[in-house]
């Protein structure tokens, strides 16, 4: 076995049934700080540590992509001081982990309205994914400024323009297609989504990529979320009978 693979069976995992791609809506920030009477910065400064610990355990289980639901279209509507943190946290967390990116293979991936997030942010990000585009171990998707029905939109609105030219036939368009057209073509469908703080909602994320994702719904606060929880809710997933809506003859 490899090293990923020691670590997942030292997990009690099997690394052969493990998800290829793992998405996880991180939610809870702003109520883990409310139960502390502190500000809002506070919940998603200790948020940002759980995401290092996610990506860690990630890469050394051996799972080869994981999304995480940074920072939504939706999320543009909160107050200004709070985006204004949230980008001071996110330019942090890229100058403190780039290293650490490029020292275990992982490859920086952006999924969203990059455009719109701040000139120093795209700047960073830019940067870090350029010096990481050769690793192969595992993709890191950061969300940002992402919006499912936007993404849907954006892809409708590029073919829509291919055929309005003459060089796509409307009967050629076709689930493949559809999907080499979303910000996520060059990575297989999320096998897990994964959300905290309890909410049970989908909250426009991914919603075309998750339609046969498995779904595990935890009440834990993303702060709070730590790797016992997440290899749990990996043994979990190792246990679930994924049809694809077939039925398994005996």
């Amino acid at each position: 076995m490899n090293s990923s693979d020691d670590f997942a069976a030292e997990a009690g995992l099997d690394p052969a049934r493990l998800p290829a791609h793992v998405a996880i809506i991180m939610d809870g920030n702003g109520r883990w700080a409310k139960k502390r009477m502190l500000n809002r910065v506070k919940g998603h400064e200790k948020g940002a540590d759980t995401v290092r610990m996610a990506v860690r355990a990630s890469r050394e289980l051996g799972i080869a992509a994981l999304t995480l639901y940074a920072f939504s279209t939706e999320n543009w509507q909160r107050p200004e001081t709070e985006i204004s943190a949230l980008m001071t946290l996110l330019k942090r967390f890229l100058k403190s982990e780039k290293q650490e990116m490029l020292d275990n293979n992982i490859r920086l991936n952006v999924i969203g309205e990059m455009e719109r997030l701040p000139g120093s942010v795209t700047s960073l990000l830019e940067e870090t994914m350029q010096a990481s585009e050769n690793n192969s171990g595992m993709v890191l998707n950061l969300a940002l400024s992402y919006g499912a029905r936007s993404e849907i939109v954006r892809m409708v609105r590029q073919l829509s323009a291919l055929v309005a030219a003459g060089t796509l036939s409307p009967e050629a368009i076709d689930e493949k297609m559809v999907s080499n057209h979303l910000y996520t073509r060059d990575i297989p469908d999320p096998d897990l989504l994964i959300r905290t703080s309890g909410e049970m909602r989908i909250s426009n994320f991914l919603l075309w990529q998750i339609a046969y994702s498995e779904i595990h719904i935890t009440d834990t606060l993303w702060p709070d979320f730590n790797r016992e929880e997440f290899i749990e809710i990996l043994k979990d997933y190792q246990g679930r009978d994924r049809r694809f809506g077939n039925v398994k003859t005996p």
